[in-house]
Order: C-alpha cells, then sequence, then structure tokens
C-alpha cells in the first residue's frame, strides 16, 4: 500500500511511501548514520574545518535534498574529491580553521549553489557529459591517492603544514624523527580494527565501532597525556543560520570562483553517474536538471548553517542501498539521527583521538582508487587507459582543482579524437541482392564506375582534411575510372563551415577528373545546412538520393548497367 501522490512536487523522492517497507527504510537511514557519520568527520580533516562541520552537512543539506532533490537513492553530504579541493584552494590564502578560512569555506559552498540553481536555469545538467568515465575513474583514483597520503603525517603523529607536507617527508627523511608512537599505536589499532571488521561483514559499521572503542580507550587512559592530538571540545545544539557573504572581500570572493567551477563540474558528473546508475538499477527515470535544485539548494543549506560543499556521494549511496534503502525516507531517518548526536552526544567526541580519523580518512581515501576499473580500461580501451592514467597523476601532481580541468581537456580530446579519425570505409554489393561495408584500402567499387564512400561521423574542422585526402586518393586512384562519386551520409548529423568549404572544393576537384560528386541519406537538417552552405549550388539539386539503391539506380539508368547483386 503507499501513501501520497506521485506528483507532489516536495519530497518527490520520499513519495510515495511504501508501508511494507517503512521499518526497512528506518534500518537503511541507521545504518546510513552509523557508516557515515565517522566518514564525514574524516573529511573535515581533508577540509581543514571543524569536525562538527561534517556532521552539519548531514543535517540541512540532507534534508534540503530530500525536499527538493529528484533522486530517491542519491545520498548528499560531504566528499573526499570536493573537501580536497577546498583544502587545496583555501590552504593558500588562509590559515586552516580560522574564521577567515571557514568564512570562505561557506563562501564556496554558496557559490557552488548559486552556480548549480544557474545550471538548472539554463538546463546545462547536460555538462556532467563533459567528464567522460574514463577520465572520471582516473580523477576519483588521483583524488583518492592524494587524500590517503595526505592523512600518513595524522596517522604518524608528524606536524603537518598542509596536504604538501607528505612531499617534504619524502624529501626530507629527518622529518621522521618526530614520529609519534603512541600515535602510530592509535593508527594501526584502527586499521586493524576497521579492516577486520569488514572482512567479517560489510554490514557492520567498522569505522564508527572503531570511533566509539578509541573514545572509550582515550577516556580511560587519558591518551592526551601521551602527546596524542585529540578533537577537543565539539559545540553542542543545533547551527546557528548566518549569510557568510558580508564577511569576505570582493577579491576573496572573486579568488574563489576558479574553485566553484571546477567543483560544479566534479558535482555534475558524479552526482549524475551516481544517480543515473542506480536509477537505472531500480528501473526509475533519473532527473538530473530536478537533482540540480536539490543539489544547488542543499549547498545553500551547507553555506547558511557553517557546513562546507556537499556533493553526491557514491560510497553513500551504496551504504544506503545495500542496507535496503529505497527512498529519501531513509535519509531522513539519518538527519534525525544525526540531529540527536548534535544535541546529546558531542561531549565524548571531544575525546576522539585525530589518529582515529586520519586513519579512516586514508581507507576511503585507499578505497576510491579503482585499480579494478583501470585493469577494465586497459583491458577493453588501452587507449583510454592512457588518458584516465594521466588524469590520475595530474590530480596527484598538480592538485585536484588543476586536475579536474586536466579531466576536462582530455575527456574534449578523447571526443574529438573519435571524430578527428572516424574509421570510414566504401560500400560494395554482398552478392544477395544488398551491401556491405568495406574498409578504404580495398578501393572497391559498387559499380563499375559508381564508388560509394560512407563517412562515420559529422563532418567538422577537425575531420574535414581527412575527407579530402580519403575522396581524392579514392578517386584518383580508382579502376576503372569514376563517373559517379556517392558520400554516404546516413551517419553525418551535421556539417560545419570548414567541412562545408571542403565538398564545395571537393566538388570541383572531382568535376576535373570528370566524376561527379552526389549524396545519399542525407536528413532534413544537414540537407538545409548544405543549402545554406553553397553546396547544393556546386553539385545540383539531383545530387541528393534518399537511400543507395536509389544512386545505384539512377546511375544505371544513367550507364545503362545492370545493377551489380
Amino acid at each position: 500500500m503507499t501513501i501520497g501522490r506521485q506528483r507532489f512536487r516536495l519530497f518527490q523522492s520520499v513519495w510515495p511511501i511504501d508501508r511494507t517497507r517503512l521499518s526497512q527504510e528506518v534500518l537503511a537511514g541507521l545504518t546510513l548514520a552509523a557508516l557515515a557519520i565517522p566518514e564525514v568527520m574524516g573529511y573535515t580533516q581533508i577540509a581543514g574545518v571543524p569536525v562538527v562541520a561534517g556532521l552539519y552537512t548531514m543535517l540541512l543539506p540532507m534534508f534540503l535534498f530530500a525536499m527538493f532533490g529528484a533522486s530517491r537513492q542519491l545520498v548528499v553530504g560531504a566528499d573526499s574529491a570536493t573537501a580536497a579541493m577546498l583544502a587545496t584552494s583555501l590552504g593558500a590564502i588562509a590559515i586552516s580553521g580560522s574564521d577567515e578560512y571557514l568564512a570562505m569555506a561557506s563562501v564556496l559552498a554558496m557559490i557552488v549553489g548559486g552556480m548549480l540553481l544557474l545550471a538548472r536555469i539554463l538546463n546545462l545538467g547536460m555538462l556532467a557529459n563533459f567528464l567522460s568515465r574514463t577520465v572520471l575513474i582516473g580523477f576519483l583514483s588521483g583524488v583518492g591517492i592524494q587524500v590517503a597520503v595526505s592523512q600518513m603525517p595524522g596517522m604518524l603523529g608528524i606536524h603537518s603544514d598542509g596536504l604538501s607536507s607528505i612531499a617534504h617527508l619524502i624529501l626530507h627523511w629527518p622529518t621522521l624523527e618526530t614520529l609519534n608512537v603512541h600515535t602510530l599505536i592509535v593508527s594501526l589499532c584502527t586499521l586493524i580494527a576497521v579492516v577486520g571488521i569488514r572482512l567479517l561483514s560489510k554490514r557492520i559499521p567498522g569505522a564508527l565501532l572503531a570511533v566509539i572503542a578509541s573514545i572509550v580507550a582515550s577516556w580511560m587512559f587519558n591518551l592526551e597525556t601521551f602527546d596524542i592530538a585529540l578533537v577537543g571540545a565539539v559545540p553542542s545544539g543545533l547551527p546557528s543560520l548566518q549569510w557568510p557573504l558580508f564577511r569576505l572581500s570582493w577579491e576573496q570572493f572573486t579568488y574563489l570562483l576558479p574553485t566553484a567551477f571546477a567543483m560544479v563540474m566534479v558535482i555534475l558528473a558524479q552526482s549524475s553517474a551516481t544517480s543515473r546508475a542506480y536509477a537505472a538499477r531500480h528501473r526509475q527515470t533519473a532527473n538530473d536538471n530536478q537533482d540540480l535544485i536539490g543539489l544547488g539548494l542543499a549547498n545553500l543549506g551547507a553555506a547558511v548553517s557553517g557546513a562546507f560543499v556537499v556533493n553526491g556521494s557514491p560510497t553513500k549511496t551504496q551504504m544506503v542501498d545495500g542496507a535496503g534503502g529505497r527512498s529519501q525516507l531513509a535519509h531522513l531517518v539519518t538527519v534525525v539521527i544525526v540531529l540527536l548526536v548534535l544535541v546529546l552526544l558531542t561531549e565524548p567526541l571531544a575525546y576522539l583521538p585525530h589518529a582515529t580519523l586520519a586513519t579512516i580518512v586514508f581507507l576511503i581515501g585507499f578505497e576510491l582508487i579503482d585499480l579494478k576499473g583501470l585493469r577494465k580500461v586497459l583491458y577493453e580501451r588501452p587507449w583510454e587507459f592512457w588518458v584516465a592514467l594521466s588524469t590520475m597523476i595530474s590530480v596527484v601532481v598538480l592538485g585536484v582543482e588543476l586536475g579536474i580541468l586536466v579531466a576536462i581537456v582530455l575527456s574534449l580530446l578523447v571526443h574529438t579524437r573519435h571524430g578527428y579519425r572516424p574509421v570510414n570505409s566504401v560500400v560494395i554489393p554482398n552478392g544477395h541482392g544488398r551491401w556491405r561495408a568495406v574498409p578504404l584500402n580495398n578501393n572497391a567499387q559498387l559499380m563499375p564506375g559508381l564508388q560509394v564512400y560512407r563517412f562515420t561521423h559529422g563532418m567538422y574542422y577537425a575531420n574535414a582534411e581527412l575527407m579530402s585526402r580519403e575522396v581524392l586518393y579514392l578517386a584518383n586512384s580508382a579502376r576503372p575510372e569514376l563517373e559517379w562519386f556517392c558520400i554516404d551520409a546516413s551517419a553525418v548529423d551535421d556539417v560545419d563551415y570548414t567541412a562545408a568549404r571542403t565538398l564545395v572544393t571537393l566538388s570541383y576537384e572531382l568535376r576535373k577528373l570528370g566524376v561527379r560528386l552526389v549524396f545519399a541519406e542525407v536528413s532534413d537538417r544537414v540537407r538545409y545546412g548544405m543549402d545554406r552552405s553553397g553546396i547544393t549550388k556546386a553539385v545540383g539539386e539531383d545530387a541528393y538520393f534518399s537511400s543507395v539503391s536509389d544512386v545505384v539506380e539512377a546511375f544505371s539508368d544513367l550507364s545503362h548497367t545492370p545493377p551489380v547483386s
């Protein structure tokens, strides 16, 4: 039995509620809270913000996405990729954890939220498609490496000045002299506990149990006396709502814009890929544009509640889905749990060792390194593997912010490569009254004097020169000599200015050879553009045919040669 209406505008990712699944949804929400609370607290280590800010990302932002978003599965909260981007950008101009730093983190969330809402107004949800799955694998793997490596100082008790401190550690081994053995022991115990519990069962919240155990041990044995850094006092209660924009200067605001844009690209790609994947798994329809509203408002909620940029999280979404959650009702249960933690349980968090959080984040970063995905890409598409590997290396070497720009450029290069060198062919009879395509080096003719050249991509500036070379090669080396040269345009969806000029030139070059240029299967939209570009004027109105069969028939009537079957 269901409650509610299918077209309920608010909470459409919650309604209708299936009463038979209420207990499962509540259990999924409890599971998400148990697994994700230590995770988001760990992300604050990456972002350089107070631990409580991680809990805030699971309060108002998660509620607003459930209220306005469309995806029934996507979990919105703190994310390692955007947290690393935040730290890389803000760490260069402010001291981590300072009031100025926190103000800029909130403003960054506000800018990201505004950009996402603008993207919805302009129907720019398709921007997510500019990051290919191959590049995204490399990008997230690079983020994983950077995040994992960045937590090693915290795990070893070594003083860290930022994400680049490991580079100094590698180059200057004496830094290891500052290693705190007691901190290392805490890290190893946490690592063994989380990994061991995970090997027993992935449903047991190993990270949460490790956090609870470390808090109890810290309280019982007063770990602070062993120079083990603790989280310290955590504010209790609800976050105070405030508009952060007025704290920053115009120069600081403009400095944040490139980072915000890079974050928006990551959010678009990652959230869209996650929501689409789970919608397909459960036979639902993804609505990227509606999710943009939810993501935009979730980030605005983060901005005004003292949190930082939030994103659609693949790991948290899998947590809920694996626990049986099938709607945002589970996420609302998580919001209630986080609310109770903020009101009742922040005092024990003061005893939490930083080493425990650093170890949890180290494991999260390690899991982001998608070796299985990289191997699969290498096996299926070796060229794209090098693109993914280049993206991963750029993130590690250049940082997350520049890495996402490299990822976008490489995605566009991958797309351009597919169009730059299309695999074209010539058409020949198959002996049964139909046609088949063979490689160009066969230089075969469909009929003596008639050659059909199949172009397999839109014609544009990057492949126009290739088309010209191939057409002239075929025409000049044809035996017997050609009378008609037909371009099969069934796969051509556009002809840009450069390609149009190339076709006009080809018509004149072929005419010098005594060859007529004709076209088959040109769509109405492409034909309209060819008319405007002067191609029709160059080849004649009668140079267009509905199919290759019509070309064969017209050529047979002209040459009095029976068609070849």
